[in-house]
């Protein structure tokens, strides 16, 4: 196994190492409960046919009498992203699952509509849906093309203090087909800095826009949007002003946006399974420097 990563917040799981999970005793989960469900940070979100006066009376009743007994904010240390690599070697997996990132951007951050726009520009595809050639995604059809990799999907993943913006895939065991793939992603972050077209960019905006709102399609959807959307922005952003910053994102702009967050940045680049093939991320991050172009 060859591992390199620098201990920092962001590299820490939801739920912990084992040891913790296995010593938790119901006073931590007394003191956790006390520390995090305070009245101060809790919303209750309703949607649906819902009366509002009906809904305060019901929240007066069964929550009116919770106390605030500690008025402090959690402290969390800032997640503080740095550039890595973990490769994970398995050949007894049989397939090499590869994973290549930059760091993203907050929740707020004024660039977050438009990483979102590059994140839907890259797409997803696997083999086994077909249609490679069709695909709107120009990366999807070129993945198709070299027949690397099997299955692929971009993210782009919002926290607090950052974010990683990057693509997943799985690859056959075969090391010219993770190094054909990770110079695939490479290409494709390349080619929307500099030739993103105006219409696969509104195509792209058109499908963000869907994709969005498909999440709340259902009041239970809603209300977790809601929820969401107060803890993260202290508000509940209209569709009307999501629909105005989507399609404020022109061409010119999301290749700006892409060209700060690529080139020149520490890559994360991650293996497991059959990954003989993965490259040094020395050679990764030469081959995203503004000099290679």
């Amino acid at each position: 196994k060859q591992w390199y990563q620098r201990r920092v917040a962001i590299t820490a799981g939801i739920l912990g190492p084992t040891e913790n999970i296995k010593s938790i005793d119901r006073a931590d989960l007394l003191d956790y409960i006390g520390r995090h469900y305070q009245p101060h940070q809790i919303y209750l979100a309703a949607a649906g046919g819902v009366d509002h006066a009906e809904l305060v009376k019901l929240a007066e009743k069964h929550f009116g009498d919770m106390q605030t007994t500690n008025v402090s904010e959690v402290e969390y240390p800032a997640a503080r992203y740095s550039g890595s690599t973990m490769n994970n070697r398995d050949d007894a997996m049989g397939l090499a699952h590869v994973a290549l990132a930059v760091e993203g951007c907050s929740w707020t951050n004024p660039d977050y509509f438009a990483m979102m726009i590059a994140n839907t520009l890259i797409g997803n595809w696997n083999r086994a849906q077909g249609g490679g050639r069709t695909m709107p995604s120009a990366f999807a059809r070129k993945v198709y093309e070299q027949k690397h990799p099997q299955s692929y999907m971009a993210f782009n993943t919002c926290y607090k203090d950052t974010g990683l913006f990057g693509v997943y895939g799985v690859c056959e065991p075969d090391e010219d087909a993770v190094r054909k793939f990770i110079g695939a992603i490479q290409s494709e972050w390349r080619r929307i800095f500099r030739s993103a077209s105006p219409g696969e960019v509104q195509r792209a905006k058109n499908l963000l826009k869907t994709l969005l709102l498909a999440q709340c399609d259902g009041s239970t959807a809603v209300c977790e949007d809601i929820g969401r959307q107060m803890l993260t922005y202290g508000r509940r952003i209209p569709l009307a002003e999501i629909d105005a910053r989507v399609e404020a994102v022109t061409p010119s702009v999301l290749k700006k946006v892409v060209g700060e967050y690529v080139y020149d940045r520490d890559p994360v680049l991650v293996g497991i399974g059959a990954t003989e093939g993965l490259p040094d991320q020395l050679l990764i991050k030469f081959q995203q420097s503004s000099g290679m172009d």
